[in-house]
């Protein structure tokens, strides 16, 4: 645990310093969590609206942190939950498959008015749509937020090794589908 988190998780258990505190950790990690979660759902308004839903939950229960993570991984698994229960929600209300509510993504990325199929950039981020969920996530934490394979399988709750199995499986399907495409 850094010792500015432990500092701001004494300072937030302090009823005084408690909104100062909170105001603090949003601030260090608001970004990060932005960028994480906009990479699983694509669409800005939507992750305001989980950003905020997030938030919310860790306000509710960082009282009752143990402290046996990193503060940052426990609000990566929080926002890791919260994106996956808006796309099992958002395919619940279309009824549609996952292949839908994912083509729905790429066509969502298609729609940037910055959109330029020829770039690189743009066929990554196209590729990248085209995993199933588990690797796109783990593509995403490690290629994106550059995290260690260890800490990562404290945020999903799997095994290094199936981790490093995914992403290797992951690069391989982006690296074909940018040639191909």
């Amino acid at each position: 645990m850094h010792a500015d988190d432990k500092e701001l998780l004494h300072q937030f258990k302090d009823p005084p310093q408690k909104e100062r505190a909170f105001t603090a950790i949003i601030k260090k990690y608001q970004e990060k969590l932005y960028w994480h979660i906009r990479r699983m759902v694509i669409d800005h308004d939507d992750t305001n609206d989980i950003l905020q839903n997030m938030f919310i939950k860790v306000w509710k229960s960082l009282e009752n942190f143990r402290e046996d993570s990193q503060l940052y991984t426990w609000l990566y698994r929080i926002a890791t939950n919260e994106s996956l229960t808006f796309l099992d929600q958002q395919k619940r209300r279309s009824s549609v498959s996952l292949s839908d509510v994912e083509s729905g993504l790429s066509n969502k990325i298609k729609a940037d008015e910055n959109f330029d199929a020829n770039k690189l950039e743009w066929k990554l981020q196209l590729g990248i749509q085209q995993l199933p969920e588990k690797q796109r996530i783990v593509f995403n934490l490690r290629y994106y937020d550059e995290m260690p394979y260890e800490e990562m399988s404290r945020v999903l709750d799997t095994s290094e090794g199936a981790l490093k199995a995914s992403y290797h499986h992951a690069a391989k399907k982006i690296e074909e589908f940018i040639i191909n495409h």
